[in-house]
């Protein structure tokens, strides 16, 4: 099983970031976790740089759809931002809106903040509206605020680890999803 695990964070020391890190080196074999770093690569969202009448959609956007299209799940960590979804994240899943490779994708969330679950609100609703299998049970909320713990200290930290192990369970058989 392949995830493509997305940070919605931009930041080179984010607790999201921390937190897909831990995810994949605690991945079983046969599960493979690639971590998508290229949000800051997306052009702004413009519906006229994308379908039929389009002069090109952009090498990036199709990047992005490509590693979509070959994954089996997404993992998705992004923090909140004035309880919003952040921008860049938003940003790509605009991309994916019009596109085949996205709906009927299962998604699992990973939340980094406790109090912060606005965010998580709304990148459910945005996500149940572009058609994506949204697993309950693997999303997770991690108590990461104003913690230091990088990928290895947060795969090494006993509770933190069993969540993320139980969300790549979650999200491998996936048996209620909304």
């Amino acid at each position: 099983m392949r995830i493509l695990a997305i940070c919605g964070s931009l930041r080179a020391a984010s607790s999201n970031l921390s937190a897909l890190q831990a995810l994949s080196l605690l991945a079983q074999p046969g599960v493979e976790v690639a971590l998508y770093r290229e949000l800051d690569t997306l052009p702004h969202f413009n519906p006229d740089l994308d379908g039929e009448e389009a002069p090109a959609t952009p090498p990036a956007v199709l990047d992005l759809r490509r590693r979509v299209g070959q994954c089996d799940a997404l993992v998705i960590s992004s923090p909140e931002y004035a309880h919003g979804v952040a921008g860049s994240l938003k940003n790509a899943l605009d991309w994916l809106v019009s596109c085949s490779e996205f709906p009927g994708k299962p998604v699992a969330l990973i939340n980094t903040a406790p109090r912060a679950f606005h965010a998580q609100t709304a990148l459910t609703e945005i996500l149940l509206t572009m058609s994506a299998q949204l697993v309950i049970e693997a999303c997770i909320t991690l108590p990461l605020s104003g913690g230091k713990l990088d990928g290895a200290g947060i795969a090494a930290d006993p509770q933190m680890a069993a969540a993320l192990r139980d969300a790549i369970a979650a999200l491998l058989t996936g048996p209620s999803r909304a």
